[in-house]
Protein backbone atom coordinates (compact mmCIF):
# COMPACT_ATOMS: atom_id res chain seq x y z
CA UNK A 1 0.00 0.00 0.00
CA UNK A 2 2.89 2.35 0.78
CA UNK A 3 4.50 1.80 -2.61
CA UNK A 4 1.14 2.15 -4.37
CA UNK A 5 0.56 5.53 -2.76
CA UNK A 6 4.04 6.76 -3.61
CA UNK A 7 3.85 5.70 -7.25
CA UNK A 8 0.34 7.14 -7.63
CA UNK A 9 1.30 10.50 -6.13
CA UNK A 10 4.38 10.99 -8.29
CA UNK A 11 2.52 9.74 -11.37
CA UNK A 12 -0.13 12.39 -10.73
CA UNK A 13 2.62 14.97 -10.35
CA UNK A 14 4.31 13.91 -13.59
CA UNK A 15 1.30 13.43 -15.86
CA UNK A 16 0.60 17.11 -16.57
CA UNK A 17 4.22 17.99 -17.40
CA UNK A 18 4.17 14.99 -19.73
CA UNK A 19 1.09 16.42 -21.45
CA UNK A 20 2.84 19.77 -21.89
CA UNK A 21 5.86 18.06 -23.44
CA UNK A 22 3.71 15.98 -25.80
CA UNK A 23 1.71 19.02 -26.90
CA UNK A 24 5.01 20.78 -27.58
CA UNK A 25 6.05 17.89 -29.82
CA UNK A 26 2.71 17.82 -31.61
CA UNK A 27 2.73 21.55 -32.32
CA UNK A 28 5.95 21.14 -34.29
CA UNK A 29 4.21 19.18 -37.05
CA UNK A 30 0.45 19.66 -36.62
CA UNK A 31 -1.92 22.59 -36.79
CA UNK A 32 -3.70 23.96 -33.73
CA UNK A 33 -6.99 22.28 -34.61
CA UNK A 34 -5.30 18.94 -35.23
CA UNK A 35 -3.44 19.17 -31.94
CA UNK A 36 -6.61 20.04 -30.04
CA UNK A 37 -8.68 17.32 -31.68
CA UNK A 38 -6.14 14.52 -31.84
CA UNK A 39 -4.34 14.99 -28.53
CA UNK A 40 -7.71 14.87 -26.76
CA UNK A 41 -7.90 11.24 -27.87
CA UNK A 42 -5.40 10.42 -25.13
CA UNK A 43 -7.97 11.29 -22.49
CA UNK A 44 -10.27 8.51 -23.74
CA UNK A 45 -8.26 6.07 -21.62
CA UNK A 46 -9.50 7.75 -18.44
CA UNK A 47 -12.88 7.61 -16.72
CA UNK A 48 -15.29 10.27 -17.92
CA UNK A 49 -15.14 12.09 -14.59
CA UNK A 50 -11.38 12.59 -14.98
CA UNK A 51 -11.37 13.52 -18.65
CA UNK A 52 -12.40 17.11 -18.03
CA UNK A 53 -9.17 18.10 -16.36
CA UNK A 54 -7.17 16.57 -19.22
CA UNK A 55 -9.28 18.14 -21.93
CA UNK A 56 -9.08 21.58 -20.32
CA UNK A 57 -5.30 21.37 -20.07
CA UNK A 58 -4.98 20.12 -23.64
CA UNK A 59 -7.25 22.89 -24.91
CA UNK A 60 -5.25 25.53 -23.02
CA UNK A 61 -1.92 24.31 -24.37
CA UNK A 62 -3.27 23.81 -27.88
CA UNK A 63 -4.51 27.40 -28.10
CA UNK A 64 -1.31 28.85 -26.65
CA UNK A 65 1.48 30.11 -28.87
CA UNK A 66 4.35 27.85 -29.81
CA UNK A 67 6.76 30.03 -27.84
CA UNK A 68 4.64 29.78 -24.70
CA UNK A 69 4.27 26.03 -25.07
CA UNK A 70 8.02 25.65 -25.63
CA UNK A 71 8.79 27.60 -22.46
CA UNK A 72 6.26 25.60 -20.47
CA UNK A 73 7.60 22.37 -21.94
CA UNK A 74 11.12 23.27 -20.84
CA UNK A 75 9.92 23.92 -17.29
CA UNK A 76 7.70 20.84 -17.38
CA UNK A 77 10.69 18.75 -18.39
CA UNK A 78 12.40 19.40 -15.05
CA UNK A 79 9.26 18.91 -12.96
CA UNK A 80 8.21 15.81 -14.88
CA UNK A 81 11.70 14.32 -14.75
CA UNK A 82 11.86 14.72 -10.97
CA UNK A 83 8.38 13.29 -10.40
CA UNK A 84 8.84 10.44 -12.87
CA UNK A 85 12.20 9.51 -11.38
CA UNK A 86 10.79 9.38 -7.86
CA UNK A 87 7.74 7.48 -9.02
CA UNK A 88 9.75 4.84 -10.84
CA UNK A 89 12.05 4.46 -7.86
CA UNK A 90 9.00 3.61 -5.75
CA UNK A 91 7.74 1.26 -8.47
CA UNK A 92 11.06 -0.57 -8.72
CA UNK A 93 11.34 -0.82 -4.94
CA UNK A 94 7.87 -2.36 -4.78
CA UNK A 95 8.67 -4.87 -7.53
CA UNK A 96 11.94 -5.82 -5.81
CA UNK A 97 10.01 -6.41 -2.59
CA UNK A 98 7.50 -8.59 -4.43
CA UNK A 99 10.34 -10.57 -6.01
CA UNK A 100 11.89 -10.98 -2.53
CA UNK A 101 15.23 -9.44 -3.43
CA UNK A 102 17.40 -9.51 -0.31
CA UNK A 103 20.36 -7.62 -1.78
CA UNK A 104 19.34 -4.05 -2.65
CA UNK A 105 20.88 -2.08 -5.48
CA UNK A 106 23.54 0.47 -4.71
CA UNK A 107 22.53 4.13 -4.57
CA UNK A 108 23.92 5.11 -7.96
CA UNK A 109 22.85 1.91 -9.70
CA UNK A 110 19.30 2.15 -8.39
CA UNK A 111 18.91 5.81 -9.39
CA UNK A 112 20.42 5.15 -12.80
CA UNK A 113 18.09 2.20 -13.35
CA UNK A 114 15.07 4.31 -12.39
CA UNK A 115 16.23 7.04 -14.78
CA UNK A 116 16.53 4.68 -17.74
CA UNK A 117 13.18 3.06 -16.96
CA UNK A 118 11.54 6.49 -16.84
CA UNK A 119 13.12 7.49 -20.17
CA UNK A 120 12.00 4.24 -21.78
CA UNK A 121 8.48 4.60 -20.37
CA UNK A 122 8.15 8.14 -21.72
CA UNK A 123 9.50 7.05 -25.11
CA UNK A 124 7.04 4.15 -25.24
CA UNK A 125 4.20 6.45 -24.19
CA UNK A 126 5.17 8.91 -26.92
CA UNK A 127 5.23 6.17 -29.56
CA UNK A 128 1.88 4.72 -28.47
CA UNK A 129 0.21 8.13 -28.24
CA UNK A 130 1.63 9.04 -31.63
CA UNK A 131 0.24 5.82 -33.06
CA UNK A 132 -3.17 6.55 -31.55
CA UNK A 133 -3.15 10.06 -32.97
CA UNK A 134 -2.06 8.73 -36.38
CA UNK A 135 -4.90 6.21 -36.40
CA UNK A 136 -7.36 8.96 -35.47
CA UNK A 137 -6.05 11.18 -38.27
CA UNK A 138 -6.29 8.36 -40.81
CA UNK A 139 -9.80 7.49 -39.64
CA UNK A 140 -10.85 11.15 -39.87
CA UNK A 141 -9.32 11.47 -43.34
CA UNK A 142 -11.06 8.29 -44.48
CA UNK A 143 -14.39 9.53 -43.17
CA UNK A 144 -13.91 12.89 -44.84
CA UNK A 145 -13.15 11.16 -48.12
CA UNK A 146 -16.38 9.20 -47.93
CA UNK A 147 -14.84 5.89 -46.92
CA UNK A 148 -16.46 5.75 -43.51
CA UNK A 149 -16.16 2.00 -43.36
CA UNK A 150 -12.39 2.33 -43.28
CA UNK A 151 -12.53 4.69 -40.33
CA UNK A 152 -14.84 2.33 -38.49
CA UNK A 153 -12.46 -0.52 -39.20
CA UNK A 154 -9.69 1.37 -37.44
CA UNK A 155 -11.65 1.69 -34.20
CA UNK A 156 -10.54 -1.70 -32.80
CA UNK A 157 -6.92 -0.86 -33.64
CA UNK A 158 -7.31 2.49 -31.92
CA UNK A 159 -8.54 0.78 -28.76
CA UNK A 160 -5.96 -2.02 -28.85
CA UNK A 161 -2.83 0.10 -29.28
CA UNK A 162 -2.65 1.38 -25.65
CA UNK A 163 -3.20 -2.14 -24.30
CA UNK A 164 -0.50 -3.58 -26.55
CA UNK A 165 1.94 -0.85 -25.58
CA UNK A 166 1.22 -1.39 -21.88
CA UNK A 167 1.69 -5.16 -22.18
CA UNK A 168 5.02 -4.76 -23.98
CA UNK A 169 6.27 -2.19 -21.49
CA UNK A 170 5.29 -4.26 -18.45
CA UNK A 171 6.85 -7.40 -19.92
CA UNK A 172 10.18 -5.62 -20.29
CA UNK A 173 9.78 -4.06 -16.85
CA UNK A 174 9.23 -7.41 -15.16
CA UNK A 175 12.03 -9.11 -17.06
CA UNK A 176 14.82 -6.62 -16.51
CA UNK A 177 14.05 -4.82 -13.25
CA UNK A 178 12.53 -7.28 -10.77
CA UNK A 179 15.59 -9.50 -10.34
CA UNK A 180 19.02 -8.19 -9.37
CA UNK A 181 20.96 -11.25 -10.46
CA UNK A 182 19.48 -12.72 -13.64
CA UNK A 183 16.60 -11.48 -15.80
CA UNK A 184 13.20 -13.04 -15.25
CA UNK A 185 12.34 -15.62 -17.90
CA UNK A 186 10.36 -14.38 -20.86
CA UNK A 187 7.31 -16.57 -20.22
CA UNK A 188 6.60 -15.39 -16.64
CA UNK A 189 7.37 -11.80 -17.61
CA UNK A 190 5.05 -11.91 -20.64
CA UNK A 191 2.23 -13.62 -18.75
CA UNK A 192 2.62 -11.16 -15.89
CA UNK A 193 2.46 -8.29 -18.37
CA UNK A 194 -0.71 -9.68 -19.92
CA UNK A 195 -2.30 -10.23 -16.51
CA UNK A 196 -1.43 -6.70 -15.40
CA UNK A 197 -2.77 -5.24 -18.66
CA UNK A 198 -6.03 -7.15 -18.30
CA UNK A 199 -6.35 -6.04 -14.69
CA UNK A 200 -5.62 -2.46 -15.72
CA UNK A 201 -8.36 -2.51 -18.35
CA UNK A 202 -10.86 -4.09 -15.95
CA UNK A 203 -9.92 -1.73 -13.12
CA UNK A 204 -10.34 1.28 -15.41
CA UNK A 205 -13.79 0.04 -16.35
CA UNK A 206 -14.72 -0.60 -12.71
CA UNK A 207 -13.33 2.77 -11.68
CA UNK A 208 -15.54 4.46 -14.25
CA UNK A 209 -18.58 2.62 -12.90
CA UNK A 210 -17.65 3.43 -9.31
CA UNK A 211 -17.12 7.17 -9.71
CA UNK A 212 -19.97 7.74 -12.16
CA UNK A 213 -22.77 5.52 -10.88
CA UNK A 214 -22.01 4.25 -7.38
CA UNK A 215 -20.19 7.09 -5.61
CA UNK A 216 -20.23 10.38 -7.53
CA UNK A 217 -17.35 12.38 -6.08
CA UNK A 218 -18.33 15.78 -7.44
CA UNK A 219 -20.81 16.41 -4.63
CA UNK A 220 -18.18 15.62 -1.99
CA UNK A 221 -14.97 17.09 -3.42
CA UNK A 222 -16.38 19.80 -5.66
CA UNK A 223 -13.98 21.20 -8.24
CA UNK A 224 -11.15 18.85 -7.22
CA UNK A 225 -13.30 15.79 -7.82
CA UNK A 226 -11.58 15.15 -11.16
CA UNK A 227 -8.19 15.07 -9.43
CA UNK A 228 -9.51 12.58 -6.86
CA UNK A 229 -10.91 10.39 -9.64
CA UNK A 230 -7.58 10.51 -11.44
CA UNK A 231 -5.73 9.55 -8.27
CA UNK A 232 -8.10 6.62 -7.67
CA UNK A 233 -7.62 5.48 -11.27
CA UNK A 234 -3.85 5.71 -10.93
CA UNK A 235 -3.78 3.76 -7.66
CA UNK A 236 -5.89 0.95 -9.10
CA UNK A 237 -3.64 0.69 -12.14
CA UNK A 238 -0.50 0.72 -10.00
CA UNK A 239 -1.97 -2.13 -7.98
CA UNK A 240 -2.54 -3.97 -11.25
CA UNK A 241 1.16 -3.56 -12.09
CA UNK A 242 2.19 -4.95 -8.70
CA UNK A 243 -0.23 -7.87 -9.01
CA UNK A 244 1.21 -8.64 -12.44
CA UNK A 245 4.69 -8.67 -10.93
CA UNK A 246 3.49 -11.01 -8.17
CA UNK A 247 1.95 -13.32 -10.77
CA UNK A 248 5.22 -13.41 -12.73
CA UNK A 249 7.13 -14.13 -9.52
CA UNK A 250 4.84 -17.02 -8.61
CA UNK A 251 5.19 -18.48 -12.10
CA UNK A 252 8.96 -18.23 -11.82
CA UNK A 253 8.95 -19.97 -8.42
CA UNK A 254 6.67 -22.73 -9.72
CA UNK A 255 8.95 -23.32 -12.71
CA UNK A 256 11.97 -23.43 -10.42
CA UNK A 257 10.31 -25.99 -8.15
CA UNK A 258 9.42 -28.17 -11.13
CA UNK A 259 12.99 -28.09 -12.39
CA UNK A 260 14.33 -28.95 -8.94
CA UNK A 261 11.84 -31.81 -8.59
CA UNK A 262 12.90 -33.22 -11.96
CA UNK A 263 16.58 -32.98 -11.04
CA UNK A 264 16.17 -34.49 -7.56
CA UNK A 265 15.64 -38.19 -8.55
CA UNK A 266 18.91 -38.20 -10.47
CA UNK A 267 20.84 -37.53 -7.28
CA UNK A 268 18.95 -40.10 -5.16
CA UNK A 269 20.31 -43.67 -5.21
CA UNK A 270 17.71 -46.40 -5.42
CA UNK A 271 17.72 -48.82 -2.45
CA UNK A 272 17.81 -51.90 -4.66
CA UNK A 273 20.72 -50.48 -6.62
CA UNK A 274 22.59 -49.79 -3.39
CA UNK A 275 22.07 -53.38 -2.20
CA UNK A 276 23.18 -54.75 -5.55
CA UNK A 277 26.35 -52.68 -5.40
CA UNK A 278 27.11 -53.97 -1.90
CA UNK A 279 26.65 -57.58 -3.00
CA UNK A 280 28.94 -57.09 -5.95
CA UNK A 281 31.62 -55.68 -3.67
CA UNK A 282 31.35 -58.60 -1.26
Amino acid sequence: MLYTGGVSFFALLAVFPAIAILIGFYKLGLSINEVSAQAAALSDLLPNAAQTIFQDEIARLSNASARTVSAQSAFALFVGAYAAHRGFKALLAGLNLIHDETEPHGFFKFNLLAFFVAVFAFALFTVVSGAVVTVRILAHASSAAGASWQGGGMAPLDAALPAVGLAVGLTLLYRYTMSHRTPVAWTPAAVGGLVATLMSVVSSWLCAIYVEQIAPLGATYGSVGAVVVLLIWLSWNVNAIFYGGAFATEMELAARKRSEAQAAPASVVNLSERRASRRSRS
